[in-house]
């Protein structure tokens, strides 16, 4: 994540569509869906752009390492969301340690025994 200035509120909305893109790495479009799933709400200014905060880059940034990573669907990612706003805690910070905890552990036990790995890949 780039150097936060003090200064700035990480809710104010200033990325138009093509900038927030291009920062987590989608197409315009991903957004837009994003958006009609309910799962992000940008900003409008009056003449109806959208408009990014830096925390709706991170909850997208979020969207795809669920999606991606953990192979959660949109309606799956929705309920952790909402899941995580009800009950007030982390939810998805857990997921994320335990889920980067398990791949280094599957990594690790790769390669103390590759041909264990190998016969059970064949």
């Amino acid at each position: 994540m780039p150097f936060r200035r003090p200064d700035r509120d990480p809710s104010r909305p200033v990325y138009v569509i093509s900038v927030a893109a291009s920062i987590v790495s989608v197409h315009p479009r991903t957004l837009r869906i994003y958006e009609e799933a309910g799962l992000i709400c940008p900003a409008r200014t009056p003449t109806n752009i959208r408009l990014y905060s830096e925390n709706d880059v991170r909850r997208v940034l979020w969207i795809r390492h669920l999606t991606q990573n953990l192979g959660v669907n949109l309606a799956g990612v929705r309920v952790l969301f909402e899941l995580e706003e009800r009950l007030g805690t982390r939810i998805l910070e857990r997921l994320y340690t335990e889920g980067s905890s398990g791949e280094r552990e599957a990594e690790e036990s790769a390669e103390r025994s590759p041909s264990t790995a190998r016969s059970a890949a064949s």
